[in-house]
């Protein structure tokens, strides 16, 4: 069903049937994790986009007992500048899909404010993440980040003509689409790869040509996704096998 191409110290990549058996293997292997923090806090950042989607529809039935929500804390990769009731919303999307139907304290939740000024909420995020996770190597080491791959190889809200904010000193920054031009607020790279575990989820055959690009190439950086890197934990790709079909 599923297997690993590639292994590097810190770093795995692994194939997987398709987007259903995907989401699975990331929510068993969730589960676990939490469970190995015997209830202690443990903080999620999350990705929007298309890809948590079944993970939220997932978690929210068949792990809505198992996991014991009430020691999760979420938190948002990045947010596009909407108010919290617009179908853009990554926070409304996961309240509807997840937030709604399980046992997670409502103070647990860390939402971005979508609907306020970019540059003051980048501001007010960055201190809201500070206050609230944990701190290593000087910046916020988040238990988990969740992320997700454009076709044009970007992550969270970082894209290729904003590649500055991999190396932004700031925890969170204004980003603008640069084709849609909506504004949104990202956590920067730093932060990122500070996290204990980073897990990339990208599935569907749209994906395959940004996939080779991304792990075709070891020695390119000029990609976003390129530059995630496990530098206080472990990086995991999951693929399904649509997304991977040029690797293989």
């Amino acid at each position: 069903m599923d297997f690993t191409v590639n292994f590097d110290p810190g770093k795995s990549i692994l194939i997987i049937k398709d987007a259903d058996e995907l989401a699975e293997a990331f929510c068993s292997g969730l589960e676990k994790i939490i469970a190995s923090y015997n209830n202690h806090g443990f903080n999620i950042a999350l990705s929007g986009g298309s890809t948590p989607l079944k993970i939220f529809k997932i978690l929210s039935s068949e792990y809505k007992v198992k996991i014991n929500w009430k020691i999760v804390r979420l938190f948002w990769g990045d947010e596009r500048c909407v108010p919290p009731e617009s179908n853009e919303s990554n926070y409304g999307t996961a309240k509807k899909l997840l937030i709604d139907k399980i046992n997670i304290p409502e103070q647990n939740i860390f939402r971005v404010k979508g609907e306020d000024n970019p540059g003051n909420e980048a501001i007010r995020y960055s201190e809201i993440i500070k206050e609230n996770v944990k701190t290593e190597n000087n910046l916020p080491a988040f238990d988990l980040t969740i992320l997700g791959v454009g076709e044009d190889g970007h992550t969270a809200s970082i894209f290729p003509d904003q590649m500055y904010l991999l190396k932004s000193d700031n925890i969170c920054e204004t980003a603008v689409h640069p084709g849609t031009k909506q504004k949104r607020i990202t956590i920067t790279g730093k932060v990122i790869n500070n996290s204990k575990r980073i897990f990339i989820l990208v599935n569907g055959k749209n994906k395959a040509e940004i996939i080779k690009r991304i792990l075709g190439n070891k020695n390119s950086r000029s990609l976003p996704a390129q530059n995630i890197e496990a530098k206080n934990g472990t990086l995991h790709w999951y693929l399904d096998q649509n997304a991977a079909k040029l690797l293989i």
